[in-house]
């Protein structure tokens, strides 16, 4: 399915998006956020370039909903060719902006040396960013670390930024962390090398013209706040989604937009009509309740609430009724 892109006159608001995480951004905690935020940029789980080009499948790799706009692809690779028939099947598709992964430091993408392994190669990366946007029409991101192993210096970090933007990177998403590609694996890489936002910070000084995001270590809506005071955009990862309600004031806080009162029993019902949708075309019910069961914390009885749901939604005969009626007891509840 292809859906239409933002109008050419929109921008998708990266202010605050919501960091590309592998087995957790799908398109069904997509439209479990858009019930949370309708403003802030959504991404997809990092998807290959060369998966794109061999597999026959690709609906199955590229398909979103309407509703998921804003929505960036998160595109993974070190071949210029590929990258840039990927990037054009993006457009193609849909999609508001096409983000090229140059921070993921796991052994996957270490065999495919792309990923984090890319800032070790920035001529290799302006090649492919220049083929990127000479295939198509919208913006090219760049998601990096501040350096890897021995190449952290700011003078390196300059030259690589430099260098990305010169080839024709529109933003850049800045994960305060350098990455060791050799001693830790990439869960100790999200928490073990400090976060130094004063790098950033210094970076955006020294290119006042960029457009740069800061990632890391952002937890609150208050952390953004804070973040938005020197940078252009703030990027939250797991705080959100293993606390999505904690979230729910976004749009008014950070956009300005009038507050809605949303509830957990709310949310959880604007997601049935997709969920309905999915179950229609073989989906499982498991797929998009894995995501809900995070919403529920921090009331009484969500222990309890959680292991019905996580119970019920596990069998082949799941239903839509599950979700009625989870979302039934939670505004009995008063939640």
């Amino acid at each position: 399915m292809i859906t239409k892109s933002l109008k050419t006159n929109e921008i998708a608001n990266y202010r605050l998006s919501i960091a590309p995480m592998m087995d957790c951004t799908d398109r069904h905690f997509r439209v479990l956020m858009r019930q949370i935020t309708k403003k802030s940029l959504l991404y997809t789980e990092m998807i290959v370039a060369q998966a794109l080009h061999y597999n026959k499948n690709r609906n199955k790799l590229l398909d979103f909903d309407e509703i998921e706009h804003p929505i960036s692809i998160q595109l993974g690779g070190d071949n210029p060719n590929l990258l840039a028939e990927a990037a054009q099947m993006a457009e193609d598709w849909g999609y508001d902006e096409i983000n090229l992964n140059i921070g993921c430091p796991s052994p996957k993408v270490k065999s495919g040396n792309f990923g984090a392994y890319l800032m070790g190669k920035p001529k290799t990366v302006a090649n492919c960013i220049e083929k990127m946007k000479k295939s198509c029409n919208i913006p090219i991101t760049v998601k990096h670390r501040l350096g890897i192993d021995s190449l952290d210096s700011d003078d390196y970090l300059m030259q690589f930024v430099d260098s990305c933007s010169l080839a024709g990177a529109d933003r850049f998403i800045v994960h305060a962390r350098k990455a060791w590609l050799n001693g830790l694996n990439p869960k100790e890489n999200r928490t073990i090398p400090p976060l130094q936002y004063e790098r950033v910070e210094k970076l955006k000084n020294n290119r006042p013209g960029l457009t740069i995001e800061l990632n890391g270590g952002i937890n609150t809506v208050n952390d953004c706040i804070k973040a938005l005071e020197v940078f252009d955009g703030a990027m939250v990862g797991r705080a959100v989604y293993s606390h999505p309600f904690l979230w729910t004031k976004i749009d008014s806080v950070i956009y300005g937009e009038k507050e809605e009162n949303l509830s957990r029993s709310k949310i959880i019902k604007k997601v049935i009509p997709f969920a309905q949708k999915h179950l229609e075309n073989k989906g499982r019910l498991w797929q998009i309740s894995k995501h809900i069961i995070n919403l529920i914390e921090n009331i009484p009885n969500a222990k309890r609430f959680r292991q019905e749901l996580s119970e019920n939604s596990q069998t082949k005969e799941a239903d839509i009724s599950i979700l009625k009626k989870i979302a039934q007891q939670l505004e009995d509840a008063g939640h």
